[in-house]
């Protein structure tokens, strides 16, 4: 499959998470040219906001001018809101994830949170090509305001977005929930499946996390599974490879 390409992305890249990340990107730094997509947090967790990093930001800068993709990731990356009456915006929101911040959003809401990361990233000179909701939950009214941003793209867990127009990609990714022992222990068997059922898949996303890095057997998984992978696709950034799709 000469066509077939991998995608390595980083969720969650802020400053307070990028000492989990750095030395699993020197190691692979080290396999060779091998550009990420950064999925940048402005403020990550309310705990400081990239502007007050600039040794971070020239960081990152530094990797775009290397090949690396920035996309927008929310700009808070909490969910801080009351706990949700229905049933289904329970799970979604406080057993899957508590993170899921463009989802209770109002358009008005959602507007203002994208204008102020629009305006970090164009000051930091950085370009508008993706957006990523927190765990990939984007409301009705984050969705209407998303429309009139200039990003080319969301994503989803089954594959990539074109914006306005919410286009669908397909582009499945590999993901784990390793908080825990028996979750890592699933999270191996999961995507052992998923590696074989999408096996033909034009695009397939690797989706990292902080957490992911703090446990041997989910970072060690991560790169044994890349080195198989990079001998039959080719690595790329997930703007770059849409860009290509007709």
């Amino acid at each position: 499959m000469p066509d077939a390409a991998l995608a390595i992305v980083l969720h969650d890249v802020a400053p307070a998470t990028w000492p989990d990340y750095a030395d699993f990107v020197a190691r692979l730094d080290a396999l060779g040219p091998l550009p990420l997509t950064l999925l940048v947090v402005p403020d990550f967790h309310r705990q400081g906001s990239l502007a007050d990093d600039p040794a971070f930001c020239e960081l990152l800068s530094q990797r775009r001018a290397q090949g690396d993709e920035l996309v927008l990731h929310g700009y808070y990356h909490d969910d801080p809101g009351p706990i949700p009456a229905r049933p289904g915006e329970f799970v979604r929101r406080r057993i899957l994830t508590h993170e899921g911040e463009f989802y209770p959003l109002t358009e008005d809401a959602a507007r203002r949170r994208l204008a102020s990361g629009m305006a970090l990233f164009r000051r930091l000179g950085w370009p508008l090509d993706g957006f990523v909701p927190p765990a990939w939950l984007l409301g009705e009214g984050a969705r209407a305001a998303l429309a009139e941003t200039p990003f080319r793209y969301t994503s989803d867990p089954a594959g990539l977005i074109r914006l306005p127009g919410f286009t669908p990609v397909p582009a499945p990714t590999l993901v784990w929930s390793a908080r825990s022992a028996w979750r890592r222990s699933l999270s191996r068997r999961w995507n052992e499946h998923r590696l074989q059922r999408h096996a033909d898949a034009g695009l397939l996303r690797l989706g990292l996390h902080p957490v992911d890095m703090r446990h041997a057997a989910s970072r060690e998984w991560w790169l044994s599974t890349l080195q198989r992978l990079l001998s039959r696709r080719r690595p790329t950034t997930k703007g770059a490879w849409l860009a290509l799709q007709a």
